[in-house]
């Protein structure tokens, strides 16, 4: 592997243990992107804490802002009656696999 170049070096170190199945995948993962372990493991561990961040901020969100158009639309959607969906009302009647 190439030396980092000195404005990506970093100062913070993380620990963690893995059985040595877990490291061996770690490893060819790795060399399969050209990268260092240490860099395969930290790029996708923020790419997946940043998906959980994102995903939690958006469960979070109780503020939606909607042009006019589109609020009557919604609201529209939310007053009309329930459409029937007679495969569903089966399946919901119906005794089921373990119902015995």
């Amino acid at each position: 592997m190439e030396a980092r170049p000195e404005k990506t070096k970093k100062a913070s170190r993380i620990n963690i243990r893995a059985s040595a199945r877990q490291k061996s995948v770690l490893k060819e993962a790795a060399r399969l992107q050209q990268t260092t372990m240490s860099d395969f493991v930290l790029e996708n561990a923020v790419k997946a804490a940043q998906e959980v961040v994102a995903r939690e901020r958006l469960a979070d969100q109780t503020l939606f802002l909607l042009p006019r158009k589109q609020w009557d639309a919604f609201c529209a959607a939310l007053e009309a009656p329930a459409k029937p969906k007679p495969r569903l009302k089966r399946l919901l009647t119906e005794a089921g696999l373990f119902d015995e």
